[in-house]
């Protein structure tokens, strides 16, 4: 059986990466056999250019592929990916086809590299920035997502506005025709005024949306790492295990 979900946040910074990262070590505890890709990913640094959350789902991969399968476009400039491209004379990468295709043969290659034919593969995809982040003037990753045909899942990032973006970003997920298997709630702050308000209302629309909830994830500090402009600092084994015990998989 071969388990594929796009993982989408609500915006950039909401620790996207954090929580894919963690649902591949839930995976690989459950017996799976795990791959993470992130297709896009802007701010990468050194030579060949990597970045720190593709780096993140790679190591959290129990299929451990070069990098370049595990990140097929990876731009420099920290910025809208569709910009960066432009600039950096790469703007045919993300063109919906050719994107797609590359998603689908790293997807493949995972697949045949998992070692025990008889083991069930749990496969991540992760999107950049928010749900309708562009890939170009003609498509965004919300298409891609469309393209791929994976059930998405919604990383909300608790804080002041977390309610309006979780809802729109609800809305446009499913008047794509694309199957929501469930959203996390990730605090961003130590100290976020009515956060239980909050959580108790999107708790509610999601059920009414039929959003089921895969977990709650508390703040901490131990997750704010400051990125280098030359080096790369990841969350250790050991914090993603702890974030990992907070989330369920999606059925």
């Amino acid at each position: 059986m071969i388990y594929r979900f796009f993982v989408a946040g609500t915006d950039t910074g909401v620790g996207k990466t954090l929580i894919s990262s963690a649902l591949l070590c839930k995976a690989g505890q459950q017996g799976y056999a795990t791959f993470g890709l992130k297709p896009v990913a802007a701010g990468c640094i050194g030579e060949p250019p990597t970045n720190r959350d593709a780096l993140l789902l790679q190591r959290h991969s129990s299929v451990q592929l070069d990098y370049d399968w595990h990140n097929p476009v990876a731009l420099r400039a920290a910025i809208a990916p569709h910009i960066a491209a432009e600039q950096e004379g790469c703007a045919q990468s993300l063109q919906l086809p050719s994107l797609t295709e590359r998603c689908e043969n790293s997807l493949t290659k995972a697949l045949e590299t998992r070692g025990e034919p008889g083991v069930d593969s749990w496969q991540l995809v992760e999107g950049a920035g928010g749900w309708m982040v562009p890939l170009n003037h003609q498509h965004t990753l919300a298409d891609l997502a469309l393209s791929l045909g994976t059930p998405v899942i919604l990383v909300v990032g608790i804080r002041l506005g977390c309610i309006n973006h979780a809802l729109l970003s609800v809305q446009a997920i499913q008047s794509r025709g694309l199957k929501i298997a469930g959203w996390v709630a990730n605090s961003l702050s130590p100290d976020m005024e009515a956060e239980k308000n909050n959580l108790e209302f999107l708790t509610q629309a999601m059920q009414n949306a039929r959003v089921p909830l895969l977990g709650r994830v508390p703040y901490n500090p131990d997750l704010d790492i400051e990125e280098s402009d030359t080096e790369h600092f990841l969350p250790t084994p050991a914090d993603i295990e702890r974030v990992a015990e907070f989330l369920t998989l999606p059925n």
